[in-house]
């Protein structure tokens, strides 16, 4: 049997794993490198067996559908798990070292087609839009800054807020705040209150949809394909 703390707790459901051979990776239609006509001596093989994509679709929050992930039982008895709809993902902000789970807004680009974009499919390599909000709360947490449109508070409502945080937390702030540096564009990104990300899982294999944030050459690249397309339309 297969054990459920590996599959993380997820249940497999009846007749799972039985299914029947028909689309195959084999090469055997395919002509010889030098034109001439391969003659097909066998049958399919099991280990050339093929499946049909996963297209990972983007819901929406507020959708009725839920996170939608199915097992597949592949050769040797391992299990691939197919996330059919998505949601949220874990995120890394590598400059930061942190990393939070957030849900993922839109899907803005995509090099391979702009098909994928239009139709909201979660693959590995895609462009996305996530929440800022909880790299937003890490940060202030983290240097006592906050990343955003100000907040408009009251002078009471000040004074109550510095006398809540502690001289501890004062030096620890003043002490990483010598070390702290923030992209000009991922600061003007916190203030729309979405993040450019890059999806670095593969969604229809391990069933996440889990990146990074995009900073640096790599953020000015992909800002500009998308200014790009943009500007076509």
């Amino acid at each position: 049997g297969i054990n459920a703390e590996y599959m993380g707790g997820r249940v497999l459901p009846e007749g799972f794993g039985k299914s029947k051979m028909s689309v195959t990776r084999s090469r055997l239609h395919k002509k010889r490198p030098t034109g001439g006509v391969r003659h097909i001596h066998r049958k399919k093989r099991k280990f050339e067996l093929g499946r049909p994509p996963a297209n990972t679709k983007l819901i929406g929050a507020s959708a009725k559908e839920k996170r939608r992930v199915r097992p597949v039982r592949c050769r040797g008895g391992h299990i691939k798990w197919r996330a059919l709809r998505l949601s949220e993902g874990n995120y890394s902000w590598a400059s930061e070292h942190s990393t939070r789970k957030a849900r993922i807004l839109d899907v803005v680009y995509n090099a391979t087609s702009n098909e994928l974009v239009r139709t909201k499919t979660l693959v590995k390599g895609a462009v996305v839009q996530i929440d800022a909000a909880p790299f937003r709360a890490w940060y202030e947490r983290h240097y006592g800054i906050y990343l955003g449109k100000a907040k408009k508070k009251d002078t009471k409502d000040k004074k109550d807020a510095a006398k809540k945080v502690s001289r501890d937390r004062l030096k620890r702030w003043a002490k990483r705040a010598k070390k702290r540096s923030l992209d000009k564009a991922l600061e003007a990104q916190f203030k729309s209150g979405r993040l450019l990300a890059r999806v670095s899982s593969r969604p229809g294999q391990v069933g996440f949809a889990d990146g990074y944030i995009l900073e640096g050459k790599e953020l000015e690249f992909y800002s500009k394909k998308i200014e790009k397309k943009k500007a076509k339309k």
